[in-house]
């Protein structure tokens, strides 16, 4: 009995259905600048879905790139080799090499595909269309080699990295022959991975653009890909930085992105090289307008050192933080929030990352992020009043006056010794733009940085401080964070140095 148990079990059909996490942008508000990075579950028949491996050759003309291309190769071939078993069509398309290939199977099947005659257009390149996205977010003009010097550029490729397996029932092309084939095979869904993001994988014949313009349901595997990017040229930041920016720019015009993860298992492919912490910045306040200066901060002051996630309220629904998730994986959490009381399980996710001992980074209002003015919180929402004592170690009860053009103006001065956090920053007293917080007493475990007063009174209130909490995680937060602080180096630096030193990393004069 118990063999024939088993040899029922081994002759259950396996599941053909592909559980995936889309996450695509949503513009907060038309014309905004802002967009959600919202997350939803989807389910792909596998027998309807198509693998495209883009360019992953044996040899690029950048050292750089080759070296990349190897480290991911096999991942990916565990990631096609899943998909292939569970019944997805995979198209190898290693451009420019098919001559390699001209008596293989897999050729021959890609092209026996029966051409299609209609009111479209298969374009060898699909460029980038003004129409329908914004400029790339990186200057890949100088080819992308991040190398030092430049190698030479030039054809340097044969044939499809060996480490990905070809296999019978797969097809190779790096034309139009990839879209005949999915029609004849009933093709409805596609998963794209592979290289370059802002140029092949964008670009080719059997890409993202292409596929998108001609109606099929296409997602980007975001954690196999790379991208041609210098981080010498704009917006200077870390190589696997671009490779962020171009994703997003694809989740925002093109279409939506998954992880091998939601195909393997475990955790997504991660280069060896990107040791960047996870930064996570919720933005949600109508006051201070950090939803303009922040993210431009962030990426100048940050983007070598730090992958870079933000949430941005929802200007449809003053109480929402969608795509508050992120704070799951983030490493640091940088708030910039303004009485939000939010959704139980939102508020949640929050209370999960602080319990958990991870370090908080917080400026200006968010010394009552979650507190409402008055009354008590909508029904499903929920407030969290001591998130200022409990989690920043102030004690928030409103601030002096705004300083004006010729009036009294804040004015600031270190007081610890030699703390890291404030490597850089003037030793006398300096100015500030935003109105002075009362902030004291401060909770037990604070430690005060920063002390301000109103030029012509005495007393002195905290502007900046660390903070152990009960948790055992640590709290960097500054009362400073109007549209002008950011405009001076002072405060700029010190919140730099502040997320830093909360990060672990090193701060350097």
């Amino acid at each position: 009995m118990k063999t024939l148990a088993l040899l029922a079990l081994l002759l259950v059909p396996q599941d053909e259905t592909l559980r995936l996490q889309l996450r695509s942008r949503a513009e907060t508000a038309p014309g905004s600048g802002r967009w959600h990075a919202v997350t939803r579950p989807a389910s792909w028949e596998a027998r309807k879905t198509a693998v495209v491996v883009c360019d992953m050759w044996d040899k690029h003309w950048c050292a750089g790139a080759t070296a990349r291309v190897a480290e991911m190769a096999p991942r990916m071939n565990e990631t096609v080799a899943a998909l292939r078993k569970k019944g997805a069509l995979v198209i190898h398309c290693p451009s420019a090499t098919l001559d390699f290939y001209k008596d293989t199977p897999q050729r021959k099947l890609a092209q026996a595909a029966p051409k299609i005659v209609g009111k479209f257009s298969i374009q060898p390149w699909r460029k980038l269309d003004p129409s329908r996205e914004a400029p790339l977010p990186i200057d890949d003009s100088d080819g992308g080699c991040d190398d030092q010097p430049p190698c030479k550029q030039g054809k340097a490729w044969s044939r499809q990295i060996e480490s990905i397996r070809i296999e019978e029932g797969d097809a190779i092309t790096d034309s139009a022959e990839a879209y005949y084939l999915m029609r004849e095979r009933g093709i409805e869904n596609v998963l794209v991975m592979g290289v370059h993001t802002n140029m092949c994988v964008l670009g080719r014949p059997f890409s993202i653009r292409q596929l998108v313009v001609l109606g099929l349901n296409v997602a980007l595997v975001r954690d196999l890909t790379d991208t041609m990017y210098n981080s010498r040229m704009r917006p200077e930041a870390s190589h696997f930085t671009g490779t962020d920016l171009v994703v997003e720019h694809i989740e925002k015009y093109w279409c939506p992105s998954t992880t091998s993860a939601d195909i393997l298992g475990g955790a997504p492919f991660r280069f060896k090289d990107d040791k960047r912490p996870h930064l996570a910045m919720v933005i949600a306040e109508d006051e201070y307008k950090t939803w303009e200066t922040l993210p431009p901060y962030a990426l100048e002051r940050l983007g070598k050192d730090f992958r870079i996630s933000t949430v941005f309220g929802n200007e449809k629904s003053l109480n929402d933080l969608p795509g508050i998730e992120v704070l799951a994986e983030a490493d640091v959490a940088l708030f910039s929030v303004r009485r939000r009381v939010l959704p139980k399980a939102q508020l949640e996710v929050v209370r999960k990352y602080v319990a958990s001992g991870r370090p908080v980074v917080a400026i200006r209002t968010s010394s009552h992020a979650f507190s409402p003015r008055q009354g008590k919180a909508p029904e499903g929402h929920e407030a969290w009043p001591e998130f200022d004592p409990e989690v920043l170690g102030g004690h928030y009860t409103g601030h002096h006056g705004a300083p004006k053009p010729g009036g009294p103006r804040v004015l600031a001065w270190t007081v610890a010794e030699k703390h890291p956090i404030l490597a850089g920053i003037p030793s006398g007293e300096f100015a500030l733009t935003s109105s002075l917080y009362k902030a004291s007493p401060l909770a037990p475990g604070a430690t005060p940085l920063l002390m301000g007063r109103v030029e012509g009174v005495e007393k002195a209130e905290p502007v900046a401080w660390t903070f152990v909490r009960k948790d055992g995680g640590r709290t960097f937060y500054a009362s400073p964070g109007g549209p002008d602080d950011f405009k001076l180096e002072a405060f700029a630096r010190l919140l730099s140095n502040g997320i830093r030193w909360a990060a672990g990393l090193p701060v350097s004069d």
